[in-house]
């Protein structure tokens, strides 16, 4: 049977840009793998944090997948996050006109690709406050 793995993910930039900062949770089957607080770059927008939040929680959960045995493709991985431009985007409903987040954008899909499955959700903010504490 397939692992499901959820990963939520947000992040954030003191000043807009500024100072990025962003975090993500990695569960499977309930049990939490990981909950990892990041700071990031020093001059960054929100939505950059947002994206580099998703390819840190998208990373981890493909090396834990490798530490157990399990094949990427063949585990499926729901993503979660508050951040309607990234989910959108990731969608393809809304374009990435800046290069930077097309980069970006670019990154996390080529990393959700490598999973057999995913599925991808805008989730309240009032939840990633709640799991993630920002």
């Amino acid at each position: 049977m397939a692992t499901h793995l959820i990963l939520h993910f947000d992040g954030g930039s003191r000043g807009n840009p500024g100072p990025g900062y962003g975090s993500y949770h990695l569960s499977r089957d309930g049990e939490v793998i990981r909950l990892r607080h990041l700071r990031l770059g020093p001059w960054m927008t929100n939505n950059e944090a947002e994206y580099e939040a998703l390819i840190a929680g998208l990373n981890e959960a493909l090396g834990w997948l490798e530490r157990q045995g399990l094949d990427p493709k063949a585990e499926a991985i729901e993503v979660r996050g508050d951040s309607q431009l990234v989910i959108r985007q990731l969608q393809g409903a809304w374009k990435a006109r800046e290069p930077r987040m097309a980069a970006l954008r670019d990154r996390a899909l080529a990393l959700l690709k490598r999973f057999g499955r995913y599925t991808l959700r805008q989730v309240p903010r009032a939840r990633s406050v709640e799991l993630l504490g920002h």
